[in-house]
């Protein structure tokens, strides 16, 4: 053997092999292979140096020694890990693993796993980057420091078990702050006014009296009342129309921030599960010229794109689109990331040929759909922008103003292949100077709403906005926050625990800089400073660690115990067990210790907790009996095995629709959730079709799918669950 190529992952080592002949030897070392031990804080400290203890864990022990044997064969070691801070430092430590020098052996970089990106990789080595290795260990301390000193205090502080982590506590500040302001908010009332000219033109109050009316200018129903009045005895006529050519500009091509979220709000994927699929498609599937990547790299913020890539692009779009979808010049983009790594290429197929058609054939159904998402996107990066012609109008009585908008798309451009699913808004032709008649006029009160909680895609957005954290951070932060129930996420929407409050609360107080954001993303500006060598890294590891440490040291003596299961001094009259005083949702209560084992608990005033109520049913999961339990919403069915059985289900059989479902044919079924009634499908989760307003036995005008009714703007109406036509009820049963 002569030559030895590592990489991480065995899918990518296999995909690299297949690609090489009998003189390379294609292996992977699963990933890091040295790290700080797990159960010593594995840093010492002398003379102000920071010098790390770094282990070989046992699972990676035969890996290392298969390592060692075959590059003590081969002529030439090459590492091949991916082109980041942590693939750096993973090639780094599998130097040090096998007892080479990690600045002597031939490092290869490539973007792309396809054979023409390895082989010139292998033509154009290079040595590891010391100052990205630095940077990523730097990295490494500093989590270490704050989670092995900051977690301990927390734990005797607070509850057994908390962790605090530099990215995680800031991320969750963030959660805890937006639900703080949900607490906080107080609706205020407003008042919209829209009136129908003509019979079926909408147009929205403008200006009364020479006065512009902005949203929510009208805060009393006197004040709408009073315009409403008004205007029903004014006469209107056309006072200006005004038509206009405006442009829809091509998104830029996918990063990782960028396609979490698009990958979160159109496919439903978690993050997690982005980069899982992202893996896979870039590590090598199989295609028609055999296994390998079909998508660049997918930890980048970079919004670059090969010269070669572009050009591909365009010869696609010039083929089968034609010449007027093809911009003049390739389209460039610029990251806005701070930090951003702009050697590295946005996300995009290393194919342009194989489209997502082709790819049908062989890639599995969440692959495709993540396929299909990059695919377009950078398809459509290099199109032209699409045009709309816009449309205004304003009705002018003696007093009133009102504004009629319209929009119609006269060049689809970059929606040619992303796709455009919006109806086109249009006006009718009407002249200047016109007469109109105002047919209806109507107020409506609102109030304003809280702002909404996080989702995993906007907080990633929000993360990125603030510069905390880099691509390879955030899916594995939420996961963190998640795991350590700080964090609980329902219909998407990310909520804060208990416990969270108090943690935060307790690090705002003590340790402000591990919460800051501002702090954060300063961190990571350094850490990429120390990659570009502007930075000495041990001086930066100086200036953090020794006012943190003497900051714990000074909260272990005055921090005041938070614990939220504070012992009462008595016993159990159960089981035995010491009781203690919690917190819960709803305030604070007396309960045993040895929960979940023991479930005895009590009021602060002495009654007992309101104990299940037996019943004759039998959980359809485990066999054990179900009891009647309490919530918010109301009693309901729950397993007397839990938490080992969650099984639950309501008190009362709910209501079944005579209109079956349009996605599988099931029943529908109407449900209660956090945010009111809905409606899904029997079969869930096998079919997930779910609808905020009840179906009715409808068929759409528009499109032939299912509609349903609800009240929109004060009108009953029918409205399709798939393309949004709407109609009156009233005009529908005619």
């Amino acid at each position: 053997m002569k030559n030895l190529i590592i990489v991480e992952s065995p899918a990518k080592a296999r995909t690299i092999g297949n690609f090489l002949g009998k003189d390379y030897k294609v292996v992977a070392s699963k990933g890091h292979i040295r790290d700080l031990p797990k159960s010593s804080f594995g840093i010492t400290i002398e003379e102000g140096k920071f010098i790390p203890k770094y282990t070989i864990p046992k699972e990676a022990s035969p890996t290392v020694k298969e390592l060692k044997k075959l590059a003590k064969e081969a002529e030439t070691v090459y590492i091949a890990t991916d082109e980041d801070r942590e693939g750096e430092a993973i090639g780094y430590h599998i130097a040090k693993a096998i007892g080479k020098d990690p600045e002597q052996l031939p490092r290869i970089v490539f973007h792309e796993i396809t054979e023409s990106a390895i082989r010139h990789a292998l033509e154009n080595p290079r040595r590891i980057d010391m100052q990205s290795v630095d940077a990523q260990q730097t990295r490494r301390l500093l989590d270490r420091i704050v989670g092995y000193k900051l977690s301990p205090l927390l734990a005797s502080k607070i509850q057994k078990g908390l962790s605090a982590g530099r990215v995680q506590s800031a991320a969750l500040k963030l959660v805890v702050d937006r639900e703080r302001e949900i607490k906080a908010f107080k609706p205020e009332e407003y008042w919209t006014i829209r009136g129908i000219f003509q019979k079926s033109v909408e147009a929205d109050i403008y200006s009364f009296e020479g006065q512009k009316i902005e949203k929510m200018t009208l805060k009393t129903e006197a004040d709408a009342r009073r315009i409403v009045e008004s205007a029903k005895g004014e006469h209107f006529t056309v006072a200006s129309i005004e038509t206009a050519r405006r442009k829809s500009k091509t998104p830029p091509p996918f990063m990782t921030s960028t396609l979490q979220q698009a990958a979160s709000t159109q496919l439903g994927f978690s993050p997690k599960r982005t980069m899982m699929i992202a893996q896979k498609l870039y590590e090598g599937v199989k295609t028609h010229k055999g296994t390998m990547g079909v998508i660049t790299y997918m930890r980048t913020d970079s919004l670059n794109l090969a010269k070669e890539a572009v050009a591909a692009a365009r010869g696609f779009i010039s083929e089968h689109f034609g010449s007027d979808y093809l911009p003049p010049k390739p389209k460039v983009y610029a990251s806005k990331a701070k930090g951003a790594q702009e050697a590295h290429e946005a996300i995009r197929p290393t194919m342009v040929e194989f489209t997502p058609e082709m790819a049908a054939k062989y890639l599995a159904a969440d692959e495709l759909k993540l396929y299909r998402l990059i695919y377009n996107r950078f398809l459509a990066c290099q199109m032209t922008d699409a045009e709309f012609e816009t449309q205004t109008i304003l009705f002018a009585g003696e007093k009133s103003v009102f504004k009629a908008t319209g929009r119609k798309l006269v060049f689809d451009g970059y929606y040619r292949v992303l796709g455009y699913n919006e109806k086109d808004k249009l006006l009718p032709e009407l002249k200047e100077g016109q007469p109109v008649e105002l047919s209806d006029v109507k107020a409506e009160q609102h109030f304003t709403e809280p702002p909404a909680r996080y989702t995993e895609a906007s907080l990633i957005k929000k993360l990125e906005s603030l510069g905390i954290g880099r691509p390879s951070t955030y899916a594995p932060t939420i996961t963190i926050l998640q795991n350590r129930k700080y964090i609980e996420i329902e219909k998407k929407r990310i909520h804060p625990t208990e416990i969270a409050f108090t943690v935060i609360e307790m690090l705002e107080k003590h340790f402000p800089e591990i919460v800051d954001s501002n702090f954060t993303a300063r961190m990571e500006e350094t850490l990429d400073r120390i990659a570009a060598g502007e930075e000495d890294w041990q001086k930066i590891l100086r200036e953090f660690y020794e006012p943190f440490i003497a900051k714990i040291e000074e909260g272990k003596k005055t921090i005041k115990s938070l614990k939220t299961a504070v012992p009462i001094g008595e016993q159990c009259p159960e089981c035995g067990a010491e009781l203690v005083r919690r917190k819960g949702r709803y305030g604070e209560f007396i309960a045993c210790s040895a929960y979940p084992k023991c479930r005895y608990s009590r009021n602060l005033d002495g009654t007992e907790s309101e104990k299940p109520e037996a019943t004759d049913e039998v959980c359809d999961k485990c066999g054990a009996p179900m009891v009647i339990k309490n919530s918010r919403r109301g009693k309901f069915l729950a397993c007397s095995a839990y938490p080992k059985c969650k099984n639950a289900k309501p008190l009362t059989p709910p209501r079944e629709l005579e209109v079956p479902c349009p996605e599988c044919g099931g029943k529908l079924i109407e449900r209660q959730g956090r945010r009111g009634t809905f409606f899904g499908c029997s079969n869930y989760p096998k079919c997930k079709f779910i609808a905020n307003f009840e179906p009715v036995n409808k068929k759409c005008p528009e499109c032939g799918y299912l509609m349903g009714q609800k009240t929109y703007r004060g009108k009953e109406v029918y409205e399709c669950f798939k393309c949004k036509h709407r109609e009156a009820v009233a005009e529908a049963s005619q």
